[in-house]
């Protein structure tokens, strides 16, 4: 038995209120996680719309304007000034003057977007094609210098025409993978394509596309962006009507990153000098490609994995807190979409990473450690995140064996020969109660779990096929051979003295018992009079009776055969004394004893500076949660699931 701590009882009538009020909540809102702005480029800079004058020129393109007496067009009609320095550039082609041409064609476009689309498109084009020809022509690679602030203005230039022209494009409608756009530079067409340039995507996966550089974020303290060449996009997932295979577990208006990179094909024919006829607009997912290769040269990608996610948030239907009311209170009447949900496009090749909230909450809460995870390069390129979103009123030994087969009907859609060995090495991280219910897909339930709960053998029970079914998936289960690592953070693994009699009361009268366990009990009854215990009620009533330090669950779970092969991981949360809510909660993060918090069985236990309800978005757990993963990609003695023997 746990120590209980001195401040419980002050502690408890801060829950009973909270308690009375949860019901009131379910109509808040949370913050807004982006705003839209006017479109300005990748450095910050604002574009010019149709009421602002034109970017001016720069010193040096001034200066050679001035020099080939041409100067005089500056103000006059563009056609003059491009073609009298098309002239020149011809005559002594050199870097110095594509870039200048580069920046005289943006400039000319932004004169003619307000009243021609076309022509706009096809100089934002010729700017981009000089600016790449300045980046990349062989011909001047001795003349170049990357120190120059003439070259990151080339990567700028690029950048920047580069968005504005596919803006035009999407306004027309022709932003879409597999379509052709032919334009004119310097008098010549360009064929350019549209690519999808990642393998676990298709031309017909997007229907819609956004520019990451037209939001502000107001829900993510920390935005990760990688600076490069390319247009940050946030592309939205199709959805279909008629969802098959992994298709419902991408959540409705799923957005990712991609980024759009012009790349200029060498020419077809003619001598030095001729422009090339053809080009590809690539996109390409940072989340798997970090850079391009262009001729012998590694080229950086301009990245922007955090203002798509927060757009998709913006649009999910539950990113409120009413949504993680009704899931505690209504378990059983809950109409949102549950279970596991993919937030990146599948790919084989990757470590699923599966995400399990706690009680009174959503995988919302996941979204800050999610952000700051994926910035990490081995860990975005190595790992793929699942979220288990379920209604948190119901016992958490249901919503466990509902994780179970949920893991096990996506494995069978997924790899149903099971010869991806990635999806054997997943990794489990709970917060609070999420913590437990990821535990418990690791454990051998034996008779444990069901004799908490019966006074006779199931076998013995003359039952329907049905209910021994559903008996047999919630109170006898194998640990999974797939879950190789579980980190619980904050997790009451010796229950939370916050379920005691009162709250327990409260939770009783608040709370609805979820139809599918009391029918499960009501049919036990009448088919097996006798048969349950505890007055017929299935290990707990509802969330908040499991978390009892005295619950049957948690002593089943105490007293459960682990899997050898699972690596455990612990992050301990504790109130920090000096602040104002550690004055109510001793040794505890306001929820949890530490006490309860802490386990002997894991590999790695640490504890954090932070309260309950923040303990998972500490920075101190975000790098142990970074830690553990990158050490879970080294090369390991794996101890075989095949030399557990499973009792019958």
């Amino acid at each position: 038995m746990q120590p209980r701590s001195s401040s419980a009882p002050i502690r408890t009538t801060w829950l009973v209120v909270l308690l009375a009020c949860l019901v009131l909540a379910s109509g808040c809102r949370s913050t807004s996680w982006v705003q839209r702005r006017e479109p300005h480029g990748s450095l910050g800079r604002f574009l010019p719309s149709a009421a602002t004058p034109p970017s001016p020129l720069s010193p040096r393109t001034m200066q050679l304007l001035r020099n080939h007496d041409l100067a005089r067009h500056l103000e006059g009609n563009p056609d003059k000034l491009l073609t009298g320095f098309s002239e020149v550039m011809r005559q002594e082609p050199s870097a110095e003057k594509l870039f200048s041409y580069s920046e005289i064609a943006h400039r000319a476009a932004q004169q003619l977007e307000p009243r021609d689309d076309k022509q706009a498109f096809d100089l934002y084009i010729t700017s981009v094609t000089h600016a790449y020809l300045y980046l990349f022509d062989e011909r001047f690679q001795s003349m170049r210098n990357i120190y120059d602030p003439q070259y990151r203005g080339a990567c700028d230039l690029y950048n920047r025409s580069l968005g504005q022209a596919l803006r035009i494009v999407r306004k027309h409608g022709g932003l879409q993978p597999g379509l052709q756009h032919i334009c004119q530079v310097r008098d010549q067409p360009l064929e350019i394509r549209i690519e999808m340039r990642c393998e676990h995507l298709n031309d017909h996966t997007f229907d819609k596309f956004e520019f990451a550089s037209d939001y502000t974020l107001n829900g993510l303290s920390n935005r990760y962006v990688d600076y490069g060449l390319g247009v940050p996009l946030i592309a939205q997932r199709k959805h279909r009507g008629q969802q098959a295979g992994i298709d419902p577990y991408y959540p409705k208006g799923l957005s990712i990153p991609l980024t759009a990179f012009l790349r200029i094909l060498p020419q077809d024919t003619g001598g030095e000098g001729q422009l090339s006829s053809r080009a590809i607009l690539e996109l390409h997912d940072p989340l798997t490609s970090r850079d391009v290769q262009v001729a012998s040269r590694q080229v950086p990608l301009e990245t922007d994995l955090t203002t798509p996610l927060a757009y998709f948030l913006q649009n999910l239907e539950y990113s409120d807190l009413g949504a993680a009311t009704r899931g505690l209170f209504r378990p059983g009447r809950y109409t949102t979409h549950t279970g596991l949900q993919m937030l990146e496009p599948y790919q084989p090749d990757k470590i699923p990473v599966v995400l399990v909230h706690g009680i009174w909450s959503t995988p919302i809460t996941w979204v800050r450690m999610f952000n700051d995870l994926r910035s990490i390069p081995a860990i975005r390129e190595n790992y793929q995140f699942w979220f288990y979103f379920y209604p948190t009123g119901q016992p958490f030994v249901f919503s466990a064996a509902e994780l179970r087969d949920e893991l096990a009907e996506l494995r069978g859609l997924l790899d149903p020969a099971r010869r991806q060995p990635s999806l054997d090495r997943l990794v489990l991280i709970g917060h609070s109660m999420g913590g437990l219910i990821s535990r418990l897909q690791t454990v051998d339930s034996g008779n444990l779990f069901w004799e908490q709960v019966a006074h006779q053998p199931l076998h013995q029970l003359e039952t329907d096929e049905r209910t021994t079914r559903s008996l047999q998936q919630t109170y006898f289960f194998h640990p999974n051979p797939s879950v190789r690592r579980v980190i619980t953070i904050a997790t009451p693994h010796h229950g939370s003295s916050y379920s005691n009699a009162a709250t327990r009361w409260l939770g009783r009268k608040f709370i609805d018992l979820p139809p599918v366990i009391d029918g499960l009990a009501k049919q036990l009854h009448l088919q097996a009079p006798g048969a349950l215990r505890d007055g017929g009620l299935p290990l707990s009533r509802n969330s908040v009776d499991s978390l009892a330090p005295h619950s049957p669950a948690l002593k089943a779970l105490r007293q459960s055969r682990r899997a050898p092969w699972v690596i455990y991981h612990n992050i301990v949360a504790k109130v920090p004394e000096g602040k104002w809510l550690g004055r109510f909660a001793a040794d505890s993060d306001g929820v949890v004893d530490v006490a309860s918090a802490q386990v002997d069985d894991v590999a790695t236990q640490i504890t954090v500076e932070a309260d309950h309800q923040t303990a998972h978005r500490h920075p101190r757990t975000v790098l142990e949660v970074r830690r553990i993963l990158l050490e879970h990609l080294a090369p390991q003695a794996d101890v075989s699931p095949a030399s557990f023997p499973v009792l019958k």
